[in-house]
């Protein structure tokens, strides 16, 4: 599978960036890594074909951008050369195997991808991590919905969950998944290929870890309702904080109390709990 890399520049660079990437995630985009005049943004190429930007105008910034092909067999090349450590200290580091350990922090997470994403760069996932540290994981059933890299599920193992399942729609980051909790040692994690049917047949979690996009959510946050045990914690990412009221609402509205949002850059965390 092929990816293409949409480089964009765009002036001023806050916060048009950020609304220009919460636009396009709904074209399927996947997933992005913010540059110092911008950002680039990732679409697997059979997609690319039906991405059309041109109508895209704003009043308070502009944007322009260029586009390339990467090779699967790139990609790891293309990772060593701009992947930097991702530190939230005390706590964690999330690096990849050519970086030394980093002696300061409580736990490492060693990373290396092909073409999955879910890096710990993007503020969503800095942010759910720095919010599962606060969260009592022992001894839970845990799923992680749209797992990429397997960031969050490697995560909850290492807050000494019981059980953990991992599902992601893309067979790159499934392979990939299963190999970084190999090499983390994360051995009681089920890692699944699908989408959220493949939920039926699961029994329900005590916390459900979904970081993926807002219209997404919108649709599978039901099935969630239906997959959680009663005072069980979902966490929400990949939205905006301007979505964070549409979104409580819908979980209401199908069993969920709002508990806490957190929030980066005007990304947002929602945390909500099944009653």
């Amino acid at each position: 599978m092929n990816y293409i890399c949409y480089s964009f520049n765009v002036s001023p660079v806050q916060p048009g960036s950020e609304i220009l990437m919460a636009i396009i995630a709904d074209v399927g985009f996947e997933s992005f890594d913010q540059t110092e005049n911008g950002f680039n943004a990732y679409i697997v190429e059979d997609l690319a074909q039906n991405v059309d930007l041109s109508d895209l105008n704003f009043e308070d910034f502009t944007f322009t951008y260029s586009f390339k092909k990467i090779e699967t067999t790139n990609w790891n090349a293309e990772w060593e050369k701009n992947f930097e450590p991702v530190v939230i200290e005390p706590l964690l580091c999330i690096r990849a195997p050519f970086h030394p350990k980093n002696l300061h922090v409580k736990h490492e997470i060693v990373i290396m991808p092909k073409m999955s994403f879910g890096t710990g760069h993007h503020q969503t996932t800095r942010q759910v991590c720095a919010q599962m540290f606060k969260t009592d994981f022992k001894n839970k059933r845990v799923l992680d919905m749209g797992c990429g890299t397997g960031i969050l599920a490697i995560l909850a193992t290492i807050l000494e969950a019981k059980n953990i399942v991992a599902i992601d729609i893309d067979e790159w980051s499934v392979e990939n998944a299963i190999e970084n909790c190999r090499d983390n040692n994360a051995y009681n994690i089920t890692i699944k290929k699908g989408d959220v049917e493949s939920l039926e047949n699961e029994a329900p979690f005590d916390i459900i870890l979904a970081n993926i996009n807002k219209n997404i959510l919108k649709s599978q946050i039901p099935v969630y309702a239906n997959k959680i045990a009663k005072g069980g914690q979902l966490f929400l990412s990949g939205f905006f904080t301007t979505d964070v009221a549409e979104l409580t609402s819908l979980a209401e509205t199908v069993g969920f109390k709002y508990l806490y949002t957190s929030n980066e850059d005007e990304w947002a965390v929602l945390i909500m709990e099944r009653v």
